[in-house]
């Protein structure tokens, strides 16, 4: 299979790159590829330029500023999952990227371009949300700054305008020491998750919870925080039948059906594996794990 013809782009710069948008009918972004061009060859995306970021200065990097993390948009998966800085200070990212495609994918996929594909059932996605990742765009008027809670407006639609760039993506570390953990259910392993779920703790000297962040990915058309489940999180001390109890709100969610699971089914795999995420997580906040 080939794709349909079109025009190709090769700038050098952010600029450059803002100009082409600006100026270009029905244009498409090419980071790591790993989405688009299967897209292409099926026909799915049909764009008639197609601008290559791959040349653009200053779009791969791994920050640490302290409190927080600041990563371009081109940085690629595999330089995150072998990055000191992310293991350090978003264990939960490294925990996820674990589980992204395979070695070859991950060579090439972008942090960029995996936020901006925006699949519901992709890991990074779900580990910004869980984060409250901010997310860095740039257009014609300078940077803007989004909210990650903001950044989904639609199945597989960021909200970044067509003449603006992703350009990187700042993470508030936790406290350290905090639990984390991210599992997911795929119909094999390197596939898109049919559910998945992310968890951060914070536990307190007395192993009483103190903070908390639970995120289903797969679900629906983002992923979804269960901000009932994190309040309710508050002061409890990890006990698995608890953990369980409070994560049955998860079959509230009004989830996705389609060829592989039912609305149904991932409403199950999104109770157990939240259940299995927080235990994980709470286990090695408490150094059990």
């Amino acid at each position: 299979m080939k794709p349909p013809p079109f025009s190709y782009h090769d700038p050098s710069s952010v600029g450059e790159v803002i100009s082409l948008l600006g100026s270009l009918e029905n244009p498409k972004l090419l980071a790591g590829g790993q989405s688009l061009m299967p897209m292409l060859n099926m026909r799915y995306v049909m764009p008639d330029h197609v601008i290559d970021l791959n040349k653009v200065d200053g779009l791969s990097y791994i920050n640490d500023e302290g409190g927080a993390i600041s990563i371009g948009g081109m940085t690629r998966q595999r330089d995150l999952e072998y990055s000191d800085v992310i293991k350090a200070k978003c264990p939960l990212m490294h925990d996820a990227l674990l589980q992204v495609g395979h070695r070859q994918t991950r060579n090439r996929g972008t942090i960029g371009g995996s936020l901006s594909h925006l699949d519901p059932a992709a890991e990074l996605p779900a580990v910004c949300a869980a984060h409250d990742a901010v997310i860095v765009v740039q257009g014609p008027n300078g940077e803007r700054d989004i909210p990650f809670a903001d950044f989904p407006v639609a199945y597989m639609t960021p909200a970044t305008e067509m003449d603006e760039l992703l350009i990187g993506v700042k993470i508030q570390a936790w406290a350290e020491g905090h639990g984390y953990a991210f599992v997911e259910f795929a119909r094999r392993h390197g596939d898109f998750a049919i559910t998945s779920a992310a968890a951060l703790l914070e536990v307190g000297s007395d192993g009483g919870i103190t903070r908390a962040s639970l995120t289903v990915g797969g679900v629906g058309a983002a992923p979804v925080r269960m901000n009932e489940i994190e309040q309710a999180l508050i002061g409890q001390f990890g006990d698995e039948e608890k953990l369980r109890e409070l994560c049955e709100a998860c079959r509230e969610i009004d989830a996705l059906g389609d060829v592989y699971a039912s609305s149904e089914y991932r409403q199950h795999l999104a109770t157990v594996l939240s259940r299995r995420a927080l235990v994980k997580a709470y286990d090695r906040a408490t150094g059990k794990a």
